[in-house]
């Protein structure tokens, strides 16, 4: 879609679509580019396009390494969809939108490492339109970045919420509090009354700024992400660890794996709108396990990441 008038409940204003696109197929290529060298193994590459007659319309690419040195299992995925109806999971928080086609693009990726002892990593901005004959369109940008560490390290949480407040100044004072506590009650496992890592920032339906202003804190938001993550990575990759460490790696996995299917908004989006399925799961780790209400000994690291991290708390 080229620029054209768009509204978000307010006076029409100018969108671009196409520099939002742009710049989200830059962004995959930066972070692939710097982790194909921290790695040391290239990314696959799968270009993929919704069949003539799909519900679905559009494109995408899904940049995918797995056994990797550093990482496991680690996606960035680009999308540019398009739909004759917005799914559930896209208007439970806007009902007034629902039965609105619309357009939505993004990049969404995780990262799962091999060290029990480097934090997974999520990261995701998107943009939507919503829209409905004889009705102005309805626009949007959401996303942000959260870590979830196996173990707990203060100035790995202190610098990631750090460089995440940073990104956020220019906007105004108010911005990081609001988007760190939306991230701490977004990535909630409410079936086990837990946070699913340390945070970071989350925000959805932001339009608040006009559209300028909003894709520049989408931007600083996706540009942040390296300086916020790599310097933990380089700090713990190196680090020892045994069987001990990775069977508390692949339990706690499982956690994230319920979270990613009962309560994401991006994983539920994406399968009840019709995406590429193997696209949207590239988030679950490849090793994984659960055990019948398991607990930590006292005293030991796996106890003080429940009782110090797994938490929220003021990182900065």
């Amino acid at each position: 879609m080229d620029t054209e008038l768009a509204r978000a409940g307010s006076p029409s204003i100018v969108i671009d679509s196409t520099a939002v696109r742009a710049y989200l197929l830059d962004l995959q290529q930066r972070i692939v580019a710097r982790f194909e060298q921290l790695d040391g193994k290239p990314f696959a590459a799968d270009h993929w396009q919704k069949p003539p007659g799909s519900p679905l319309g559009g494109m995408g690419i899904t940049r995918i390494v797995e056994e990797g040195n550093l990482l496991e299992r680690g996606g960035v995925g680009f999308s540019h969809v398009t739909g004759s109806k917005l799914p559930p999971s896209a208007t439970a928080a806007r009902p007034e939108l629902a039965g609105r086609g619309f357009e939505a693009m993004g990049v969404s990726l995780v990262f799962h490492p091999r060290n029990p002892y480097v934090p997974t990593v999520h990261m995701n901005v998107r943009f939507f339109i919503a829209r409905a004959d004889g009705q102005p369109d309805v626009w949007w940008f959401g996303g942000g970045m959260d870590l979830t560490p196996y173990y707990g390290f203060e100035d790995d949480a202190r610098h990631f919420h750090s460089t995440c407040k940073r990104a956020l100044a220019q906007f105004g004072a108010e911005l990081h509090p609001r988007f760190k506590r939306w991230c701490d009650e977004y990535f909630f496992l409410k079936h086990r009354g837990e946070p699913r890592g340390v945070g970071g920032v989350f925000f959805d339906d932001f339009h608040e700024l006009g559209f300028e202003r909003s894709f520049a804190l989408q931007r600083a938001v996706g540009d942040g992400f390296l300086d916020a993550y790599v310097p933990i990575v380089e700090r713990r990759r190196d680090h020892a660890f045994g069987e001990r460490e990775r069977d508390f790696q692949a339990c706690r996995r499982g956690r994230y794996v319920e979270f990613n299917l009962v309560f994401d908004r991006g994983t539920l989006f994406g399968l009840q709108s019709g995406g590429r399925t193997e696209s949207i799961l590239m988030s679950l780790p490849p090793v994984v396990k659960w055990r019948y209400d398991w607990q930590p000994a006292p005293g030991s690291d796996e106890a003080r990441l429940y009782s110090d991290f797994l938490r929220p708390r003021d990182w900065v």
